[in-house]
């Protein structure tokens, strides 16, 4: 069995420009959201600093989630370095989002949501489509935010990984504890 995957995005993740050094235009963002002058960012300054494209910020979970996916020393806080990778996956998520806002209404429908998850390689129904809008769906507009899509993203990841680890014959199926199972589930969750 064939297993969708995000990982084109893993290059973004963790790099910093193609020559290695700090973009200008990151360091002067880096040291605006840098408020108390820290020389770190907690996910608060960086809520502070994101826009999820309906007049509002990206949500607690969004930022606690990539604060953590790129803060090496789990202190809850990105350095600078840190801040270049996250800036890099941001970007890179944004790409893939506006390329399914269709209608660039600053959100995704379902329809353009299954499109997205179909070209990621996954095949869900229509009615785990709308699962996921109404589990992402705070505001109950029958849409998805970027800062949602990336959660939603990340989440889906986390459980393909942890499902693939489990499928040892690659069948799709796996037999799975009950402690194993809420292990995977504590985990791959914000």
């Amino acid at each position: 069995m064939a297993y969708p995957n995000l990982g084109h995005m893993q290059g973004a993740m963790y790099g910093a420009t193609a020559s290695g050094q700090i973009s200008p235009e990151v360091e002067q963002w880096f040291q605006a959201v840098d408020r108390d002058r820290s020389g770190k960012i907690s996910s608060g300054e960086l809520r502070s600093a994101l826009a999820n494209g309906q007049g509002g910020s990206f949500s607690d979970t969004a930022c606690k989630l990539m604060i953590g996916m790129f803060d090496k020393e789990k202190t809850g806080m990105i350095n600078l370095e840190e801040f270049q990778a996250l800036f890099n996956y941001i970007n890179a998520w944004l790409g893939v989002f506006k390329g399914f806002d269709h209608d660039n209404s600053g959100s995704i429908q379902e329809h353009e949501l299954s499109a997205a998850f179909t070209q990621m390689g996954y095949r869900f129904s229509s009615d785990f489509i709308k699962y996921l809008i109404q589990k992402s769906d705070f505001n109950h507009t029958g849409s998805i935010t970027v800062d949602q899509f990336i959660v939603l993203c990340v989440q889906i990841q986390k459980f393909t990984e942890a499902f693939r680890a489990r499928d040892t014959q690659q069948t799709g199926e796996i037999t799975i504890a009950f402690e194993d199972f809420l292990s995977v589930a504590l985990s791959c969750s914000v």
